[in-house]
């Protein structure tokens, strides 16, 4: 797979990280975006859309020339490596940690780095060792002890101030607690660590860490004061951990930023150091995000480039503090696709401590392949000789851009399963998703590309706030979900699917954790992403022999629609203008095809215009797998029964069903029977039918033009990706 498919101009010699960072793949300098107060890049886009991809490709193309982190928050590595020592280690400490020491280590431009800061504090809270002894806490702080030590640079006399900290300190505390037994948590154990830190630093080493520490809340300028703080408030948990874990990840920076801003730094280092966070919607990225976007709130300023990923598309509900959507000021935002990136400062309203934090974040939404890119990545992978024409190479190519939308994992699976893959004679597109996969490196079988794709999109990124006991069963229920509308309409599916659950989920819940997750949504369908919509309808319809579970769940709905019409017919929600409407959209891809000519051949006269918005909203819909007569039964080529008006709306159902599926190219041939249909109808003797010649021009240009007749959010993403 081409790691800089679809990111070429963001990763180029001028690109936005060539300037972000300021420096360029090759080496050369770049002026720096933005600063001194940066920042913080999160890269938006649901599961697909490269995200992890981007970042992993930005540290391959710049970790060789500036100091560039990758650190995936997702990972169980941190946790684990936690586990042994609650009182003294969490995940974020770990991989705090693990950025120091993968710095300690870099063989860049400027050398390697050195955390003393960030060991100052980390000694402090290994106090909470369970053990309780000198000798475990001693152990604790060994763990750490490369963070603080710099190779000597010739020529330069670099970090002297910081010298002996580690052995002074270690060998100090043991000298002063030996053969003692103490509470982990007692004051002689940090009063002793304390000691033996100051007492091992030259006088700058200590101005240092009062400047820093001294800051810490509650310490009034006095470093110890502010050690014992931190101290504290990590072994309380909770808020107060989270708070004294931001702190350690403010002196990490600081950290960094003494090594670009003293003497030896400013002559020989060049650009940013970046920190690169996959998955920061995991709870560890939040809490990093969360931190750095508050000091720099508040006022602390850093060269650290932090680039974040984020599901939601307004980068996460904790950048807007619980604000009432009316009140939310959206984050700035940057679209590849627009140009180069855009301006940014800093939004503020006169109260910095109380803005939301989306006021110190850049949004780079992440771009979908533009179709050239599409059909160049379906050409690259042809292994066949195409038929004279190359029809079925343009058919595939058709099949991938709407299945994928132009999200770019999508389009590299589709395009690999496809690439040997012949499309039957007037194939539906979903007949792509059947084409086997061989995962690259993988020993295991080939698997229909659909399969793949709902493990890598939907089971490998679960929505965060997922509960367990939904797990295992959110790949069925969203399959179930494919045929649902709104939310009245998912609602009645998740009642019997979950029948006999304690703990059930709700449409608004399943909707919220989409969105959560990075889904589009759609007013007219619950699973508002026509790719994911398309592949969640095929594993429905080949879920039971015959697809009983497809004709099941639209029965289901077609019976509760059934009954409200006949309570009354209320409004019918969202997606459809009455409830005998939706009824009849369930009741016509179940078999019902018959039944729902009729209603429309007698519901049609004196009515013209309503019925055209209901015949739309009723063929909204796709079609259950197996033989696909609609387009002769359109043409009339199956013999019908029944008056002229009765036998042409059947025809017309049939040809508008086509045009709305969106899985089928219509053409000028769709275009020509939808004129001709409704020219008919527009001269027959019932009342207004006159008012149908327009509606036959209007319909007949948009088929032709590959457009849908009815449009929602999710045509507006097929032509907007394509």
């Amino acid at each position: 797979m081409c790691e800089d498919l679809g990111f070429e101009k963001l990763l180029g010699e001028e690109g936005f990280f060539a300037c972000l960072l300021g420096r360029s793949p090759s080496g050369a300098g770049r002026g720096p975006l933005y600063g001194p107060d940066l920042p913080v890049v999160l890269l938006t886009g649901g599961p697909g859309m490269g995200k992890g991809r981007l970042l992993r490709a930005v540290r391959d193309h710049f970790a060789t020339k500036v100091p560039v982190v990758y650190l995936d928050c997702g990972s169980p590595v941190y946790a684990d490596r936690a586990e042994p020592e609650p009182g003294a280690r969490a995940a974020a400490t770990e991989a705090l940690v693990e950025i120091a020491r993968r710095l300690c280590t870099w063989q860049g431009t400027g050398g390697s780095f050195a955390f003393p800061r960030l060991f100052a504090g980390l000694a402090v809270i290994a106090t909470g060792a369970a053990d309780g002894t000198p000798a475990a806490v001693a152990t604790e702080i060994e763990r750490y002890e490369g963070l603080p030590q710099k190779r000597r640079l010739p020529g330069l006399r670099t970090g002297d101030f910081w010298k002996g900290m580690v052995s002074g300190s270690i060998q100090n505390l043991l000298a002063a607690l030996a053969g003692q037994a103490l509470d982990p948590y007692s004051a002689a154990v940090s009063n002793a660590l304390l000691d033996a830190l100051f007492q091992s630093l030259a006088p700058r080493g200590r101005v240092e860490l009062e400047r820093i520490y001294g800051g810490y809340p509650g310490a009034a300028g006095q470093p110890q004061h502010g050690l014992r703080n931190l101290a504290a408030d990590f072994q309380a948990r909770g808020e107060a951990r989270e708070l004294a874990e931001g702190f350690l990840f403010r002196a990490l920076r600081e950290d960094l930023e003494a090594a670009y801003a003293s003497a030896s730094g400013w002559l020989r280092r060049v650009g940013r150091p970046g920190l690169l966070l996959d998955h920061a919607e995991s709870p560890l990225g939040e809490r990093l995000l969360r931190a750095v976007l508050t000091d720099r709130r508040g006022g602390q300023r850093d060269r650290v480039v932090i680039v974040g990923t984020a599901r939601r598309a307004d980068g996460g509900a904790f950048l807007y503090g619980g604000l009432p959507p009316e009140e939310v000021v959206p984050a700035a935002e940057f679209r590849p696709a627009d140009g180069g990136p855009p301006a940014w400062s800093r939004a503020g309203d006169g109260r910095p401590d109380r803005a939301p934090l989306a006021g110190g974040a850049l949004l780079l939404r992440m771009p979908f392949l533009t179709g050239d890119q599409l059909r160049r990545e379906t050409e690259r992978r042809q292994t066949r000789v195409e038929p004279e024409g190359g029809a079925n190479r343009r058919r595939i190519d058709a099949a991938v851009a709407r299945l994928s939308g132009g999200r770019p994992h999508t389009v590299i699976r589709l395009a690999a399963a496809a690439a040997a893959f012949r499309m039957p004679p007037d194939a539906n597109d979903r007949d792509v998703l059947e084409a086997p996969l061989r995962l690259p490196g993988d020993g295991a079988p080939e698997r229909p590309v659909a399969e793949v794709l709902l493990q890598e999109l939907l089971m490998d990124q679960l929505p965060v706030k997922l509960p367990t006991e939904h797990r295992d069963e959110w790949l069925d229920l969203l399959t179930h979900l494919s045929v649902a509308h709104d939310e009245e309409c998912a609602d009645v599916l998740l009642r019997h699917h979950q029948s006999g659950h304690v703990n059930r989920l709700t449409a608004h819940q399943v909707a919220t954790l989409l969105t959560d997750t990075g889904w589009p949504s759609c007013g007219r369908h619950f699973i508002g992403d026509f790719g994911l919509r398309q592949m969640l309808v095929h594993r429905l319809y080949g879920l039971r022999p015959g697809g009983a579970a497809w004709y099941a769940d639209h029965h289901l709905l077609r019976d509760h629609y059934g009954r409200e019409a006949a309570d009354g017919e209320p409004p019918g929600g969202e997606a459809f203008g009455s409830v005998v409407t939706h009824r009849m959209n369930h009741h016509l891809v179940s078999g019902g095809a018959d039944d729902v000519a009729g209603h429309l051949a007698a519901t049609l006269p004196g009515r013209p215009r309503e019925w055209c918005a209901e015949l739309l909203e009723i063929a909204q819909a796709p079609y259950p797998g197996g033989a696909d007569a609609r387009r002769e039964r359109a043409q009339g080529l199956v013999v019908a029964t029944g008056p002229a008006l009765r036998r042409t709306v059947d025809q017309l159902l049939h040809a508008v069903w086509l045009c709305e599926e969106r899985t089928r190219p219509t053409g000028q041939e769709t275009a020509r029977t939808l004129a001709q249909l409704l020219g008919l109808l527009s001269i027959m003797e019932f009342e207004g039918a006159g008012q149908l010649g327009k509606v036959a021009t209007q319909w007949s240009d948009l088929a032709a033009n590959e457009q849908p007749l009815l449009r929602c959010a999710c045509t507006e993403q097929l032509g907007r990706r394509r």
